[in-house]
């Protein structure tokens, strides 16, 4: 069996519209639909341009380890 693999988003739950299928009127073809798994990697690049764009904030550079360190803590207290 050939496979063809095509990836489109879901707009709309109740209807797929699959068009530019490489096969012939009348040929028959199996269907299969599996959502697209965000691998580890996907989502660690995502959490590195959330850090990217985070130090870009003004003032963020300023921050030092031990005035991160004290916020932990106060919060931890609960103030």
């Amino acid at each position: 069996m050939n496979a063809y693999k095509k990836l489109i988003t879901i707009e709309d739950p109740n209807n797929v519209v699959l068009s530019g299928l490489p096969f012939q009127p009348g040929q028959r073809v199996e269907i299969t639909i599996s959502a697209e798994d965000n691998s580890r990697a996907e989502i660690s690049q995502k959490l590195r341009n959330l850090f990217d764009k985070t130090q870009e904030i003004p003032g963020v550079q300023e921050i030092t380890e031990e005035e991160i360190a004290a916020e932990i803590e106060a919060y931890r207290r609960g103030e």
